[in-house]
């Protein structure tokens, strides 16, 4: 079974209900997905909301190994995103050597705001976060207490390794950041980090078409005597 934990915001349900069908309709082997939504994690999560905290799960994907006891791998993903390949070719990247994996962006945004008018903040190891590869048994460090205490720097940037050492690098196809990284083939995992076509701003952005089909199948009907 993979284990997926999905960023949850309610002004991103649809995204989430995307994302989470797109996985399950390419994946060879079974999966387990699970919201990370602030309702279901009260009195785990109990830091107050942070002014530059551009979603609800900004701190909470610090949570997964933690909501995994600490036991074998765990993928974190933010909710705008859509997937395009089988999630067991991501989840076969795990490598033991590591207790998190992400693609390595070098990525320094230029606005200064994105979707909903929220802040956009630079730091180093930006949208490393957005998608992870928890080898949860080394990542100990990462309880409620911690998540709750820690800085967002110290969280995003993984301080709580004491060595970037420790972080493994993953292919950048399975983090493309849409508006960032100049259209390619081959890509197996679509971040609309902007802002995604659910979004009346950004319903023309690249892979707005690939969002808008995908949700169209997953709210498709077979009928007994046709198909809606």
């Amino acid at each position: 079974m993979i284990e997926v934990f999905i960023g949850y915001d309610p002004r991103e349900a649809a995204a989430f209900s995307v994302l989470a069908y797109s996985i399950h309709a390419r994946s060879s082997q079974p999966v387990s997905i699970a919201p990370l939504m602030l309702s279901e994690l009260k009195g785990v999560l109990t830091r107050e909301r942070h002014p530059l905290q551009s979603t609800d799960f900004s701190f909470s994907r610090f949570l997964t190994p933690y909501l995994s006891e600490y036991r074998g791998w765990s993928v974190f993903m933010d909710c705008d995103m859509l997937m395009l390949d089988d999630i067991a070719r991501l989840h076969a990247l795990c490598d033991g050597r590591y207790a998190v994996m992400v693609v390595k962006h070098d990525h320094v945004p230029k606005e200064s705001r994105k979707f909903l008018d929220q802040p956009q903040t630079p730091y180093q190891k930006k949208n490393w976060s957005s998608v992870m590869l928890f080898n949860n048994a080394r990542c100990r460090a990462l309880t409620p207490e911690y998540v709750n205490a820690a800085s967002g720097l110290d969280l995003h940037q993984f301080k709580w390794l004491g060595d970037d050492g420790l972080i493994g690098a993953l292919p950048e196809h399975w983090n493309h950041l849409v508006g960032y990284n100049p259209p390619r083939k081959g890509v197996s995992l679509v971040h609309y980090t902007l802002g995604g076509p659910y979004f009346d701003e950004y319903r023309d952005c690249e892979y707005a078409e690939e969002w808008r089909r995908e949700r169209q199948a997953m709210l498709r009907v077979d009928q007994r005597n046709g198909r809606v």
